[in-house]
């Protein structure tokens, strides 16, 4: 048994303990159901967070948090060669400033996002390899004392839909969690908002430890680093209106949570028109049926006659 599995079936005995189910325990964490079953049975990392809340919940006395924190949960993560040097990077950054286009940034996705776009070019051992490299990243940002992380969405993050309505609400409803830890901020800048002067591009603004600045963009298959003085200021200055400008943190947690609603009602939709498109055929297969019937006179009694 891994380390992984331990975690697990502790945070289950720990749960029997209290009589609680899955649903229960997730309900007063929050989180979904599913997260706290692929928890126990170590198939999904838990996050600090969740960590933390279920020693509060569960009464451990902060078991779970204590062997959380010694856990390697991505032992032999590799990356793609073309961005172990931003995987470097990132594990040793003391600051991150990030404007983001068309899809959500790595270090904000859920597993089922991120899994939902790499099976677009992978699958198998290959696939969860790249997510499980992908989840890796986010442990330093997501944890107590973090770097400083600010991240400024286009509202194309929100409105391309990946895999299914219920990976983009739960998606949209991480943005809203991870936004409330006291080292991260998130933006969204709206398609409809006149005067936002964006990048032309997604970029992050990379502070290294000894001072040492970068600016990073990517291509299809390939990272680009400039750590030229003028050209980060230039990058950093246009980054710093931008954020001025755009909606701040709780107003764009506004927005997030207005496009997980839609998502959530959209999802509701989808499943009521299932439902229809199952009951039609079984409808029409019942009007066949009636009509093969062989039909028999029925025997209609006369009308009495009024006595005079």
């Amino acid at each position: 048994m891994n380390s992984a599995e331990i975690f697990g079936e502790l945070l289950r005995h720990y749960r029997e303990a209290a009589f609680l189910t899955q649903e229960a325990l997730a309900k007063a964490i929050p989180c979904d159901r599913s997260l706290v079953a692929r928890v126990e049975s170590a198939t999904r990392v838990p996050q600090e967070p969740f960590a933390k809340k279920a020693d509060e919940v569960l009464g451990t006395g902060g078991v779970l948090h204590r062997l959380w924190g010694r856990i390697d949960w991505y032992p032999q993560v590799e990356h793609p060669d073309w961005f172990k040097r931003r995987a470097e990077m990132d594990a040793v950054a003391v600051a991150l400033w990030e404007y983001q286009e068309r899809v959500i940034p790595g270090l904000l996705q859920t597993e089922d996002y991120a899994r939902a776009l790499f099976s677009r070019m992978a699958s198998g051992t290959e696939l969860e390899e790249r997510v499980r490299a992908r989840l890796s990243r986010q442990q330093r940002f997501l944890s107590d004392g973090g770097p400083m992380y600010v991240a400024i969405l286009d509202e194309s993050c929100l409105r391309n839909a990946v895999a299914n309505p219920a990976v983009m609400r739960d998606q949209c409803r991480h943005l809203l969690d991870v936004g409330r830890r006291p080292n991260i901020r998130i933006q969204v800048a709206p398609a409809d908002r006149f005067g936002l002067a964006r990048p032309s591009g997604s970029m992050s603004l990379i502070k290294l430890p000894d001072g040492h600045e970068w600016v990073y963009s990517e291509s299809l298959d390939r990272g680009h680093f400039n750590d030229d003085p003028a050209v980060y200021q230039r990058h950093f200055q246009a980054y710093d209106v931008l954020r001025a400008d755009a909606p701040s943190a709780p107003e764009s947690a506004a927005l997030i949570s207005d496009a997980m609603e839609r998502y959530e009602h959209h999802g509701q939709a989808r499943a009521r028109r299932g439902d229809l498109d199952q009951e039609q055929p079984q409808r029409r297969k019942r009007r066949q049926l009636l009509g093969n019937r062989p039909r028999f006179p029925r025997h209609r009694p006369r009308p009495r006659q009024q006595e005079p």
